[in-house]
């Protein structure tokens, strides 16, 4: 039997609709699972935040898209309006530049988000790449910008690392970040970078207290008459997948499936984070090791669950698998199918 991928769509709308309480608009972030993106279009209302031109195929309506550029072009530019495209979003002061000249060229009337550089003080932030501008900047372009014949409305766009609990506290941070006088002009705060999901190695107690702060936030901002974003990707997509393998070798306390972390689970590398196993024990019976198939050291599911007497034959069902489940060409691993359920 292969391996596959199980996404249920009752749960990506449930899980949708958690967060819509919370919040005036949903923007999923496509690249968690563009699989998701399909069904949200076909089911709700709600953006859909992408990243890169190649990614646009898997939304049918353009004019949902929230496109965040990097790097582009007025050429780029040009094109994405074409497809009907009038929401963007930009992190630094080359990239608005771009996109003013073309406006300067342009009669289109467009949503426009700056991004705000937040420091994110439980991460290493060494290891990665902040974007946004500063607070001084995006209070000025606020200013300059809210005159500008072709931009309908202003937002403001930062960002938090998904699975990064500690620092929810926005109302200060913003409070702190813009002036008085810039919050009156702009008309949403799209709080990006999701919202956590359950995985064997985050507490999942913190996010009803994560969902309160929000709440707080946006009462803050209503009153203000800004409408809060969320733009979630792996809260909705993660929990809507299950991940179905064989296990196909056991010695000692080792468990070989017949799948990859390289092809079902990069997010155990990148984050990290350990998908659950349906049926797992809470520290009762014999702990075990999870493996990939790949000959790499590093291709763990799970370095220790505890499963009641697991034989080579029997399935193995990993939970919360829909986020970032990208392949790669590691050892011509296959890409993964899957199917798609009520």
């Amino acid at each position: 039997m292969k391996p596959e991928f199980i996404l249920s769509k009752s749960v990506v709308l449930k899980q949708y609709n958690k967060v819509k309480e919370h919040c005036s608009i949903v923007s999923y972030s496509s690249k968690t699972n563009p699989l998701v993106t399909s069904v949200l279009e076909e089911n709700n209302d709600c953006w859909f935040s992408i990243h890169l031109k190649n990614e646009l195929k898997n939304v049918k309506d353009k004019s949902r898209v929230l496109f965040l550029a990097q790097a582009w072009t007025v050429q780029e530019v040009a094109s994405l309006v074409s497809l009907g495209i009038n929401k963007f979003a930009v992190d630094n002061e080359q990239d608005l530049e771009t996109l003013l000249v073309y406006l300067g060229k342009s009669d289109v009337m467009i949503t426009l988000f700056l991004r705000l550089k937040l420091k994110e003080h439980t991460l290493r932030t060494e290891k990665y790449f902040v974007f946004g501008m500063s607070s001084s900047t995006i209070n000025e372009k606020v200013r300059t910008l809210i005159d500008h014949p072709n931009i309908s409305a202003l937002g403001v766009h930062f960002h938090r690392k998904t699975q990064n609990m500690a620092e929810w506290n926005y109302q200060y941070e913003i409070s702190s970040a813009l002036d008085n006088d810039v919050l009156e002009k702009i008309k949403f705060m799209n709080i990006g970078g999701g919202l956590p999901s359950e995985y064997a190695n985050t507490n999942v107690k913190v996010v009803s207290g994560i969902f309160n702060k929000i709440d707080l936030l946006k009462e803050w901002l209503l009153e203000k008459k800004i409408n809060l974003i969320i733009e979630p990707g792996r809260f909705i997509a993660a929990p809507a997948v299950k991940l179905v393998t064989t296990i196909v070798g056991k010695h000692s306390n080792n468990l070989i499936v017949n799948a990859s972390v390289y092809n079902t689970d990069m997010d155990a590398l990148i984050v990290p984070v350990k998908l659950l196993v349906e049926g797992e024990l809470n520290k009762e019976g014999k702990p075990f090791v999870i493996k990939g198939i790949t000959p790499c050291s590093m291709d763990l599911f799970r370095y220790r669950v505890y499963l009641d007497n697991p034989q080579v034959g029997d399935s193995l069902v990993f939970l919360n698998a829909g986020a970032y489940n990208f392949t790669t060409e590691f050892c011509d691993l296959d890409k993964i199918e899957t199917e798609i359920v009520e």
